[in-house]
């Protein structure tokens, strides 16, 4: 776990952005408006939106089968919301 306590959302996008990971947050408040003003300018890996109200279990498994279905490219300067994701993956309707 990184040590983020105080970070700005843009700070963390472009430390995500120098180390070329794509960031994964449960902070659906204001990443999203952080993360578009930051692609206007810079190149971001991508982010990946994950509720706090979802099971970790299911949340671990969205993400290793996000990881295995596709690749680092297909995700860059794109901001995903898991729990979506998770509905189509698993078949909750």
């Amino acid at each position: 776990m990184a040590r983020l306590d105080g970070v700005t959302d843009s700070e963390v996008l472009a430390m995500a952005a120098r180390e070329d990971r794509i960031l994964v947050s449960h902070d659906f408040q204001t990443m999203p408006g952080h993360f578009r003003e930051f692609i206007k300018m810079q190149h971001s890996p991508g982010v990946l939106l994950i509720s706090q109200d979802l099971a970790i279990g299911i949340a671990v498994e969205s993400l290793l089968t996000m990881w295995g279905a596709s690749n680092h490219d297909e995700w860059q300067n794109r901001l995903c919301l898991i729990p979506s994701l998770v509905a189509i993956a698993i078949g909750v309707r």
